[in-house]
């Protein structure tokens, strides 16, 4: 059986966006604190785990999902306003556009890879069904 690289490769980029993203708010000033941090590095090894060394295995098509969500969690957190800039104007900030841009590639490539994970775990959910 042919392996697509598509899944792994768009998980991938959401880890490295989400880490750009991850810096960008450190430097903004919106993430504080040692905890929150860790933890989000945290989350990123085990997302990164599950990408590289699973990522035919069930448990890696639920890792991937679950790691598209929270990407896709970090974009509506700040659409929303609850992304710890409130009452800050993004665009006065130096940096804004990578900023920016950086949240939407986060939310398209999740997307992406939310369905594809998705589809990847319902097709391995339907082998498995099937005699």
């Amino acid at each position: 059986m042919k392996r697509n690289p598509v899944l792994p490769i768009t998980s991938l980029l959401s880890i490295l966006l989400a880490s750009f993203h991850l810096v960008d708010d450190i430097v903004y000033g919106s993430e504080k604190g040692v905890a929150p941090n860790l933890l989000m590095v945290a989350i990123l090894a085990v997302w990164l785990y599950g990408t590289v060394v699973l990522p035919e295995r069930r448990v890696g098509h639920i890792i991937m999902l679950l790691g598209s969500l929270a990407g896709l969690t970090i974009f509506v957190t700040h659409l929303t306003g609850a992304g710890g800039l409130a009452g800050v104007e993004i665009g006065k900030l130096s940096g804004a556009f990578f900023f920016v841009w950086t949240l939407l590639a986060l939310a398209v490539v999740s997307l992406l890879s939310l369905t594809l994970s998705a589809y990847g775990l319902w097709s391995l959910l339907r082998s498995k069904a099937l005699p």
